[in-house]
């Protein structure tokens, strides 16, 4: 998406040159963006903070709004970011510690205001209209792009509740610290297959998927189209093994095996 957005050379050096005078409004940025959110109804509610604001809460919500601001305006653009703001996305869906679920129209015009009070500051600073314009244009892509990561975490999360039944899911090994769980239980409807199970978890924790998966194209030419499609799918590397109640899915069944309440599924890495 970074690539698609085209960030400019001058986008990218007026971004610089306006860092600075939002830097110095930053504390108040966060400061009046919490006392904007407790004085609308809607996301008092959403927050909890109908009637009094828990200040435990609020001190959680600026140091979070902190840190991103701060690594925002340091144009960060690397993979951790990415999976910095896919997890944001996550608990924005009510996947965090508080389960607070943040509807995502607020999550997009939030990034509006947050756009809103850049062109304000650089407009008091007095920087001028040529930087003031190009700056704009860049942190309306970046924006746009780190708001397209946190939906996407968004959506996945709330992908990830739809299903009849929870199969309990074992992990082992590396899988343990990455993921930060023993295991865990995946929603999956009624006499769904294993690969549609394995698909939730996978995207998920787009961090397992790096470790366990490849990447492989496979092309499909359907006949009411001109052309011949081509689309990635992702099969285990080497040494990975998947168990569905302590038996080997390469000798039962694969991953099409069909799922039951009552079943669980463990996943190892090489070497175990």
């Amino acid at each position: 998406m970074l690539r698609f957005a085209d960030l400019k050379e001058h986008e990218r050096a007026a971004m610089s040159r306006s860092v600075e005078p939002i830097l110095q409004r930053a504390t108040e940025m966060v400061v009046q963006t919490y006392d904007y959110l407790r004085s609308v109804p809607e996301t008092a509610a959403i927050l909890g903070w109908e009637t009094s604001v828990d200040e435990e809460h609020l001190e959680e919500r600026r140091r979070f709004f902190t840190i991103w601001v701060s690594r925002t305006l340091g144009m960060d653009t690397s993979d951790e970011f990415a999976r910095y703001l896919f997890r944001a996305g996550q608990y924005h869906a009510g996947h965090g510690p508080r389960k607070i679920h943040t509807p995502a129209a607020y999550v997009t015009v939030s990034i509006g205001l947050v756009l809103s009070a850049f062109a304000q500051y650089m407009h008091q600073a007095q920087l001028s209209g040529e930087v003031i314009s190009a700056a704009m244009s860049g942190w309306s892509k970046y924006l746009s792009v780190q708001l397209n990561q946190m939906l996407f975490g968004y959506q996945i999360a709330r992908d990830y509740e739809q299903g009849e039944t929870a199969i309990r899911v074992s992990v082992y090994g590396k899988l343990r610290s990455a993921l930060g769980v023993k295991e865990l239980f995946v929603p999956i409807e009624s006499k769904q297959r294993l690969f549609h199970l394995l698909q939730k978890f996978f995207n998920y924790y787009p961090q397992a998927r790096q470790m366990a998966l490849t990447r492989v194209w496979s092309s499909e030419e359907k006949g009411d189209s001109l052309w011949v499609e081509v689309q990635p799918r992702y099969v285990p590397l080497p040494g990975w093994r998947v168990l569905v109640n302590g038996r080997d899915v390469y000798y039962d069944g694969g991953f099409e095996k069909k799922l039951s309440s009552n079943d669980e599924v463990a996943i190892f890495p090489p070497g175990r």
